[in-house]
């Protein structure tokens, strides 16, 4: 039984197409299983291999490399708060100590209802707006105990759906490439001449000079 529905298996093959080897389109496939179930079920590795033409051991090691991918099942809403030196210096480690007092949960967890993740994360490369965190990768900026506090009313009651999906949801606008703008790219040990924006670039150069 196919661990992908019917939409995301075509979704799948269409990806797949875009690269000249089928093995390319692994990370893509693994944001579509985690879209689909929230996080990536050994299932959802299986099949990757099975369309990619490799093996579940590797598409393990792909997707236990990147700390985007949870191989285990995580809340509605992961929360990352940053906890490196510059929110730290700026009050991280508070927030995360009312963070866990206020969903009743340590860094970590889950709330028995599911809808939450807790989370210590490195530098999100947002210092000059510390502290920081994430929800589903989506930038909170100067979160204090208060700020905090209505982020998580505003997602409990639904109120930022618009905005910040499900985890696993990496975006809303799928990419749709026209067959006349692809590349046309072909596998490296097919390729027998120069690319044509080389030719182009290199012709450009030549004709050039001080007028």
């Amino acid at each position: 039984m196919s661990f992908f529905t019917e939409a995301n298996r075509m979704l799948a093959r269409e990806i797949i197409g875009r690269y000249p080897k089928r093995r390319s389109a692994m990370i893509p496939l693994l944001h579509v299983a985690q879209g689909q179930a929230g996080w990536v079920t050994s299932e959802a590795m299986i099949e990757i291999a099975e369309l990619v033409g490799t093996t579940p051991a590797e598409v393990l090691g792909t997707c236990s490399f990147y700390e985007m991918f949870k191989r285990e099942p995580v809340g509605k809403y992961l929360v990352n708060i940053c906890v490196t030196m510059s929110c730290a210096l700026a009050g991280a480690t508070e927030l995360m100590e009312h963070a866990e007092e206020r969903l009743g949960v340590r860094a970590g967890g889950t709330t028995p209802d599911g809808l939450f993740t807790l989370a210590s994360a490195e530098c999100q490369a947002a210092c000059t707006e510390a502290p920081c965190l994430q929800v589903n990768y989506r930038y909170r900026y100067r979160v204090d105990p208060g700020r905090f506090d209505q982020l998580i009313d505003d997602l409990t009651s639904g109120s930022l759906d618009d905005e910040i999906p499900q985890h696993g949801i990496t975006a809303r606008v799928r990419q749709r490439i026209p067959g006349d703008r692809a590349v046309g790219a072909v596998p490296p040990d097919e390729v027998t001449e120069a690319p044509v924006w080389l030719a182009a670039a290199t012709n450009g150069a030549s004709g050039g000079g001080a007028g």
